[in-house]
């Protein structure tokens, strides 16, 4: 996703560095490593802290986004989610599942692919090429990463949106309205239900708990 913000802090680069020896340990040839989390909570920035440890270690990653994956496009998807009702429309089923499979089979198996990539700047999506070939790792964020099937290692960002208010506003990604605290609040109850698949947990203090 192109035009998004980040904002890599201290903890996320702490967290970042008991992970990767975790990821490591697994002894998978080309791991898929999911990272979820509510909106705000770090997803992208602890992603972005964990593929670049890998790069000082001389180990090639790729962090896809699962929200490039949406069904509906970003300036159409609260629209569409208030004709549709909410709490009936917000969350998993929201994404492309098949096409993300596609993603990952094609990750396994060291092949080009193509992916989809959301201009938030200009309302678009782009179609990117990628040769998995000389990648290593693949690093999947997203709301509901933890979801998919192919991935080796879930983690998990434990921290309720009513925690991560402050730095969505910062970002300035969406108006914190009625609306959009109607969606967080739907996102919430979503992430809880598959927070069993997790394998790591990190805590409102970005404390990393192994829980399988």
């Amino acid at each position: 996703m192109t035009g998004d913000v980040l904002l890599i802090k201290r903890h996320h680069k702490e967290a970042a560095k008991k992970l990767v020896p975790m990821i490591l340990e697994l002894q998978i040839k080309r791991p898929i490593i999911a990272i979820s989390g509510e909106s705000g909570s770090g997803k992208s920035e602890l992603s972005n802290a964990i593929g670049k440890l890998f790069k000082s270690m001389g180990i090639k990653s790729k962090a896809v986004t699962t929200d490039d994956f949406y069904q509906t496009l970003p300036f159409e998807r609260t629209a569409k989610r208030i004709e549709r009702g909410i709490k009936e429309s917000v969350g998993p089923d929201e994404y492309n599942w098949e096409a993300i499979g596609a993603v990952s089979t094609a990750f396994k198996a060291g092949k080009k692919v193509s992916l989809p990539c959301v201009d938030l700047l200009n309302d678009e999506v782009d179609t990117l090429q990628v040769d998995f070939k000389p990648i290593e790792i693949l690093l999947f964020e997203g709301l509901y990463s933890i979801k998919n099937e192919q991935a080796d290692f879930r983690i998990l960002i434990d921290i309720p949106y009513t925690k991560t208010k402050l730095a969505q506003l910062k970002r300035g990604k969406e108006p914190m309205d009625p609306t959009r605290l109607e969606i967080l609040k739907a996102e919430h109850k979503a992430v809880g239900i598959i927070k069993k698949k997790a394998d790591i947990l990190i805590s409102e203090t970005y404390k990393v708990i192994r829980v399988k």
